[in-house]
């Protein structure tokens, strides 16, 4: 059973080596690409310090607290983006024809569209929020047990599945907007955003939208709550950062349902 799992998977390894390779050899190029993915990241923390620096408290939360919050919710983006993020190149194979490619070959069409590209430059994004996550566990007194370290995993892990979801959702609406990739990146990047801040003090409108329908609340704030001890918003109870896998799931079944839906609508690109 390993065996025939590893021969599927080498054509998938073997692309994503190239890639890797092609990226590494250019040094100079590969160092600026890893420090401007830093100073997007640096920045973004910065201005979560920035709003903090101002106010001592901001939806409850303390900048330490939010500093836990940012990280999670951030290192979960972050690792999504290293390995599904390119699938919004997806109208730029719609809109060349070049997708057709991809169904000549055995594979599945959304594998190969996830494997066959990786940008390690993400890689420096991911390191801030790997960075925020351990200060923000540091500075904040949180009495370890099992249950906290496991809630710790299940977040990160939840997380993760939740934003790469995001992404295929988005690659899926794709097939119907090909020129509208601005509308889903205002869900997706504007989702990442979201979940980095203090989610109680969302208006109903965002709630509905990054709190439940895209549950972006469920990445990296409500876990949180849950890992402090800190009461959630009056109709949330304080153990619903357990429920990160339950979002996780959500998001997947909206992105395979918009997936299958656009792989059905999509009628080749007529070269």
């Amino acid at each position: 059973m390993a065996d025939v799992l590893a021969a599927r998977l080498r054509p998938y390894r073997a692309v994503l080596a190239s890639r890797i390779r092609a990226q590494r050899s250019y040094r100079a190029s590969f160092a600026l690409d890893l420090v401007s993915s830093l100073l997007v990241g640096v920045i973004e923390l910065a201005e979560v310090w920035v709003l903090f620096h101002n106010v001592v408290r901001l939806g409850g939360l303390e900048f330490s607290q939010i500093l836990l919050v940012f990280g999670i919710a951030d290192l979960c983006y972050s690792l999504a983006d290293l390995s599904f993020g390119h699938c919004d190149t997806l109208p730029t194979y719609l809109r060349a024809g070049t997708l057709d490619i991809f169904y000549l070959r055995p594979q599945p069409l959304l594998l190969q569209l996830i494997t066959s590209d990786i940008s390690l430059r993400r890689l420096a994004r991911a390191a801030v929020g790997l960075t925020a996550l351990v200060a923000g566990l540091v500075v904040n007194d949180i009495d370890w047990t099992a249950a906290h370290g496991l809630l710790l995993a299940v977040a990160i892990v939840s997380g993760y599945a939740t934003f790469a979801g995001m992404f295929v959702w988005a690659g899926g609406v794709q097939f119907f907007l090909v020129e509208g990739a601005e509308t889903t990146n205002a869900f997706v990047y504007g989702g990442r955003y979201a979940a980095t801040q203090p989610a109680s003090v969302w208006d109903r409108p965002l709630w509905a939208v990054f709190g439940f329908f895209f549950p972006m609340a469920f990445t990296g704030f409500l876990p949180t709550l849950t890992l402090l001890g800190i009461a959630g918003p009056g109709w949330l109870p304080g153990w619903a950062g357990w429920c990160a896998p339950v979002a996780g799931a959500w998001t997947w079944l909206l992105a395979l349902g918009s997936w299958h839906a656009g792989v059905r609508h999509y009628q080749g690109g007529g070269g």
